[in-house]
C-alpha cells in the first residue's frame, strides 16, 4: 500500500499545539479586536444612530426624525464657521510647528552632549497640562494686567496692545500661538528620533565627498524624515471657542450643543460629520504625501 506525500506548501500550517496558525492568530488578536469594537466601532455606530433622533439625552423622550439633523447641519452657519476655523488652525499649525520643530531637532542633533540642558528646556511646555497652560496664558493675554501688553507698553509699542482673547480678530491667532508653543516640543522629539535612526556612515560619506551641511540635510536627512513628517502633518490640533465663535471649533461646538443646549441628537450629527471630514482630510493628506515621497 502506497501513500502520496503532499508537498509542504499544500499542507496546512500548524502551530506547536497542533491548531491551524490562523486560529491561533485569531485567538491572540481577539482581545484587541474586542477592545476596538467596544471603544471605537460601537461609539461610531451609536453616534450615527443618535444623529437620526431628536433627543435631549435625558429620559425616554427620543423621537426618530431621520435625516432632519443632517439637513439642519448643512444650513448651519455656526458649524461651517467652526469647520473653517479648524482648517485654518490645522494649516497654520503645520506651517508654523513643522519648520520650527525640524530646525530645533537638527540643531540639537548636531549639538551633541551639550544639548541635554536645551532639550530639557525645550521639552518643558509639553510636560505641562493643558489646563495649566490655559490659565497661564489667560493671564498673559489679560488686556489690563497681562505681561504681554505691559511689555508692549514698556517698549513704546502701546498701540499694539490688544484684548487678545476678547477681540474676535485676534482670538484665533492668540490661541494658535499657545498651541504651537505647547506642541512644538512633541514634533521636535519626533524628528530627533527619526534623525537618530539615520546611519552615521551616510553623513560621513557625504562629508568626505565634500557635501555641505545644507546639502546633507536636503538630500539625506530630509528624505529620511518623510515618514515622520507625514505622521506630524496628520496629527490633529484642538482648542476652545472664543468670543462670538471667533475661535470656535467643531469639537467645542459639539460640546456646547450637547452639554449646554442639551441637543444630543444634533450634537451626535456634528460628531459624525467631524468623523467624515477627518476621514476625507486624512485620506487626501496620505495620498498627497505619498506622491511627494515618490518624487524625491
Amino acid at each position: 500500500m502506497s501513500f502520496i506525500k503532499l508537498p509542504m506548501a499544500t499542507m496546512p500550517k500548524r502551530s506547536r499545539l497542533g491548531r491551524p496558525a490562523a486560529v491561533v492568530s485569531a485567538t491572540f488578536l481577539a482581545p484587541a479586536i474586542a477592545l476596538l469594537g467596544i471603544f471605537l466601532l460601537y461609539p461610531l455606530i451609536s453616534s450615527f444612530r443618535l444623529s437620526t433622533l431628536d433627543w435631549n439625552g435625558l429620559g425616554s423622550t427620543e423621537r426618530f426624525i431621520g435625516a432632519q439633523n443632517w439637513i439642519h447641519l448643512s444650513h448651519d452657519p455656526a458649524f461651517f464657521k467652526a469647520v473653517r476655523n479648524n482648517l485654518i488652525l490645522a494649516v497654520f499649525s503645520v506651517l508654523i510647528q513643522m519648520p520650527i520643530a525640524l530646525t530645533l531637532a537638527v540643531m540639537l542633533d548636531k549639538a551633541g552632549r551639550g544639548s541635554r540642558t536645551l532639550k530639557i528646556l525645550y521639552f518643558l511646555p509639553l510636560l505641562m497640562s493643558s489646563v495649566a497652560i490655559g490659565v497661564v496664558f489667560k493671564n498673559v493675554y489679560d488686556p489690563n494686567f497681562g505681561p504681554l501688553n505691559a511689555a508692549l507698553n514698556a517698549l513704546g509699542l502701546g498701540n499694539l496692545a490688544q484684548d487678545w482673547l476678547g477681540d474676535g480678530r485676534f482670538a484665533l491667532g492668540a490661541t494658535l500661538a499657545v498651541i504651537c508653543w505647547q506642541n512644538i516640543p512633541f514634533y521636535m522629539i519626533l524628528f530627533m528620533a527619526g534623525l537618530s535612526s539615520l546611519s552615521p556612515e551616510l553623513r560621513e560619506a557625504a562629508r568626505l565627498d565634500g557635501a555641505s551641511p545644507l546639502r546633507i540635510f536636503w538630500h539625506i536627512e530630509l528624505p529620511h524624515l518623510q515618514g515622520t513628517l507625514r505622521t506630524g502633518v496628520l496629527l490633529a490640533v484642538m482648542t476652545g471657542g472664543g468670543p462670538d465663535g471667533a475661535s470656535e471649533l467643531m469639537a467645542t461646538y459639539m460640546y456646547r450643543t450637547v452639554f449646554s443646549s442639551f441637543q444630543l441628537g444634533y450634537g451626535s450629527t456634528i460628531a459624525s460629520a467631524m468623523f467624515l471630514i477627518v476621514l476625507v482630510v486624512a485620506s487626501v493628506t496620505l495620498t498627497l504625501t505619498r506622491r511627494f515621497e515618490t518624487q524625491i
